[in-house]
């Protein structure tokens, strides 16, 4: 399934519902109240309530045979398909080429630190920031793990059973901030800085989030392209190394790490600026586009 909040308006309260192979999207809290299901509204809210999975099928097959609920792909708004999460936490060097890139050692463990919640942004919503605040933002492309099922001390071989699925991700940063402060939380964590889309994918239909080609294209230049085979730890021991430590919630969000090819390592460096496009593509989930301002 492929699972987003999507709005009819701009004003509107944004309402789960699954993208269908034939651009159509089921509004699963109509679709669902039609059948007799209750379905809540917000994506973090679905993934904790019991067999959401059947419920969410369910939801789907009535709208499909009573025309329920339905609407056309390009006549609803896109909204981040996870927008309230209690936690967004991430992996600082999780890919081989990415440490070569810089110079740095394999590390031993995750490095962990966290954007705050308010930073998560949408599908073509801008990534803005003020100019006197910081002159040097950067993009990273990221595979970002959508928790489906409290994880607390999970072993790495039960971790998959506690992730729902799958987006794209942007770690947008602040690097004068991010290297001025000595530590990463602020200049991580602008509002916007963590674009995410377009829609959660699922683990089923991720034939191997190990082995998927990751990519990210600046006004039309791809500028990095690897693969998820780079990441030094997997997903199942992130999410079991993260549990050891803390609780991880229905609607968590984990950044897996980026490829090489940030702006800050080029040379010359490529930092983005108020007019600029950033896409970042995953192979299987598909692409996040978001325009670049000041504000």
């Amino acid at each position: 399934m492929r699972i987003g909040q999507y709005a009819t308006t701009e004003s509107e309260q944004p309402w789960c519902g699954v993208l269908r192979p034939d651009d159509t999207v089921v509004d699963l809290p109509t679709a669902g109240a039609a059948a007799g299901i209750d379905v809540p509204h917000r994506t973090s809210d679905l993934l904790a309530t019991w067999q959401w999975r059947r419920k969410v099928e369910l939801a789907v097959e009535y709208a499909e045979e009573n025309d329920v609920g339905l609407h056309q792909a390009d006549e609803v708004e896109r909204r981040a398909p996870v927008s309230d999460p209690q936690k967004v936490v991430c992996v600082g060097l999780n890919y081989r080429d990415h440490a070569e890139e810089g110079d740095n050692p394999i590390p031993d463990e995750p490095v962990l630190f966290s954007k705050f919640p308010t930073a998560v942004n949408g599908p073509s919503q801008p990534i803005s920031w003020d100019p006197e605040l910081t002159e040097k933002v950067d993009y990273e492309a990221e595979l970002v793990i959508v928790v489906g099922e409290e994880a607390r001390r999970v072993d790495t071989d039960d971790a998959m059973d506690h992730v729902a699925g799958f987006l794209v991700g942007n770690d947008v940063s602040a690097r004068d901030l991010q290297h001025g402060d000595g530590q990463w939380v602020r200049g991580k964590s602008l509002d916007t800085f963590a674009p995410v889309g377009p829609e959660l994918v699922t683990t089923d239909e991720v034939d191997d989030p190990h082995d998927l080609d990751i990519w990210t294209e600046v006004n039309g230049e791809r500028l990095q392209d690897s693969s998820t085979d780079q990441f030094i730890f997997g997903v199942d021991e992130i999410v079991s190394f993260c549990s050891q430590a803390f609780t991880l919630k229905p609607g968590d969000l984990i950044f897996t790490g980026t490829p090489p090819g940030v702006g800050v390592y080029r040379d010359p460096p490529v930092l983005l600026d108020d007019g600029d496009e950033v896409t970042v593509g995953i192979e299987e989930l598909g692409e996040l586009t978001n325009p670049c301002e000041f504000g």
